[in-house]
């Protein structure tokens, strides 16, 4: 058991049958009463947050998920497959678990998987992948001038804005927490 003083953002705990993901830690400390904390929480497994607030005197059940390194192999219909770096060992998952992570999903990707007690929750993407331009309209001389921006289609199917001057086949790097843009790459 741990104190609601050693929560910290990122720390997960078991909470009612749940596993839940600390993003968001406040404590609060009232006039007359006993200090309370205030946490956004994340449910691992549906990704869905919720805040609640508790006393700082609550213990609470820590869960140990442990990160493994996979590759991204392939989907087949509504299940996505991974294949552990150590031991090959293949592991699939729905698009539930994956969230908005299919997105950013390509052939070879490496990533990090979590599983509790030996059950896949969900994955942990790096914070960048690289992925090719497959539509966008053409550039013309002199659009940078501008700053502006455009709609550029990548291999993974989802519409990202990026700069003028990115063509058909260009790759580019985008950040998976926002699914902006970042630079091209070379």
């Amino acid at each position: 058991m741990i104190d609601a003083g050693e929560l910290r953002k990122g720390v997960a705990i078991e909470l009612e049958g749940k596993i839940y993901q600390v993003t968001e830690y406040h404590h609060i400390k009232m006039g007359r009463g006993s200090a309370q904390i205030r946490l956004r929480l994340r449910d691992i497994r549906s990704n869905n947050t919720t805040e609640r607030s508790f006393q700082a005197s609550d213990k609470f059940t820590p869960a140990f998920l442990e990160h493994r390194t996979v590759q991204y192999l392939y989907s087949d219909g509504s299940l996505y497959y991974f294949m552990d770096n150590k031991n090959y060992e293949q592991t699939a998952l729905t698009a539930d678990q994956i969230g908005g992570g299919i997105n950013y999903l390509k052939e070879g990707l490496n990533l990090g998987l979590l599983t509790y007690k030996d059950e896949p929750i969900s994955i942990e993407l790096p914070t960048a992948v690289e992925l090719q331009v497959t539509e966008t309209e053409p550039g013309f001389k002199g659009d940078t001038a501008t700053g502006g921006n455009k709609p550029a289609k990548v291999e993974t199917g989802i519409t990202i804005q990026v700069p003028l001057f990115i063509s058909v086949g260009d790759i580019i790097k985008v950040d998976t927490r926002n699914g902006e843009y970042l630079e091209k790459a070379s």
